[in-house]
């Protein structure tokens, strides 16, 4: 059996949670074959998928939106990049048929969340599974006149495929497909290198897990020093200098290379960061509170929000108060509504794709 995976391009969110459906699948089905494809970069793939035999293949399969930064949407540029999609797609879909008719497996289409999956299951013929917490046709309709035409077509592609895996805090996805409810999505921790460890360890003030997904976020390194009774956890920046600003800063410890967000999680009081379904899910996994700043131009956004305030320990954070260091790190997490979900959405996931093929 080989499992194909279409994953978004659009940031690590998707990756993240399809790697720990991805471990659970081989966990249960080690003769399975898994083959991802995608343009996310391949070291955060190896790093998620670490230790579970996996092939890439370097497609795109959707744009997702392209953003300013980790907290706006560039909508021209977006536009752009739909187009451009538009005109290869046809090409990628011949190409990667005809590479998994080579193959001669039996074949499942797994996928979170691009429309064009649809194109190419139905070329090949093969079962479809649809996994995810919103469609790109929610997410493009706010989004004006030119977006139209792009979320009519995701319309269409999603009304087609055998299953629909919804993760919580979705939007309304009424695809019209038999549908299993999950639950949190998340890897388990893996062990720190001993020597980063026994640092954490040793410094005993509350220790903040600051993550704005693959983009990142360009925080001026001195507001961390208004917060000096918490140690600050961040991944190293694109820029040497901000590197370089941040090591000078006696409350900041950038993480190793090989360490993941969930990884730290354990060590942690909080995390700082933006709405984002995979960051919810390992940090509600590992019952950490989240301080989360606030953005309008997704549609994903608002489910989020109404989950967090439901199932999770929070404070939420304009971005201006981010800009000017008011995080309210001071302040007590304000109570969720309803109780803790449960953290085996990964494993009923890669049951039911078992199920799936074994009817």
């Amino acid at each position: 059996m080989l499992v194909y995976l279409c994953l978004s391009s659009h940031g690590f969110g998707h990756a993240s949670r399809q790697a720990a459906v991805l471990i659970e699948l081989h966990r249960l089905r080690p003769d399975w074959r898994l083959v991802v494809s995608s343009v996310v970069d391949p070291r955060f793939l190896q790093l998620a998928l670490a230790g579970i035999p996996f092939e890439s293949r370097t497609c795109q399969w959707d744009v997702g939106v392209e953003q300013a930064d980790a907290l706006g949407v560039d909508l021209q540029a977006t536009l752009r990049s739909l187009q451009q999609l538009e005109q290869t797609l046809p090409e990628l879909v011949e190409a990667e048929a005809a590479w998994l008719h080579s193959q001669q497996d039996d074949l499942l289409v797994l996928a979170d969340i691009p429309p064009a999956a649809a194109l190419l299951a139905a070329r090949v013929g093969a079962a479809l599974i649809w996994m995810g917490n919103f469609g790109w046709d929610e997410i493009y309709r706010p989004y004006g006149p030119e977006f139209q035409s792009y979320a009519d077509d995701a319309s269409f592609a999603y009304s087609s495929g055998a299953l629909l895996l919804r993760c919580p805090f979705s939007l309304e996805m009424n695809w019209g497909h038999a549908e299993i409810e999950l639950s949190l999505t998340a890897a388990q921790p893996k062990p720190l290198p001993l020597d980063f460890q026994k640092q954490l360890e040793s410094d005993l003030r509350p220790t903040v897990l600051v993550g704005f997904g693959g983009l990142g976020l360009s925080i001026n390194s001195q507001l961390f020093q208004r917060w000096p009774d918490h140690l600050f956890l961040l991944f190293p920046p694109a820029s040497r200098l901000s590197c370089l600003a941040l090591e000078q800063a006696d409350n900041v410890l950038l993480l190793p290379s090989s360490v993941r967000s969930i990884d730290v999680m354990p060590f942690c009081t909080r995390l700082l960061g933006k709405p984002g379904f995979s960051s919810f899910s390992e940090a509600l996994s590992q019952n950490l509170g989240l301080i989360i700043v606030e953005r309008c131009d997704f549609a994903e956004v608002s489910a989020l929000i109404s989950g967090l305030r439901r199932h999770g320990h929070h404070r939420i954070l304009s971005r201006e108060a981010l800009e000017r260091g008011e995080w309210e790190l001071e302040l007590s997490l304000l109570e969720p509504s309803q109780g803790r979900l449960n953290c085996d959405g990964a494993l009923r996931a890669a049951q039911a794709i078992i199920q799936l093929k074994a009817a």
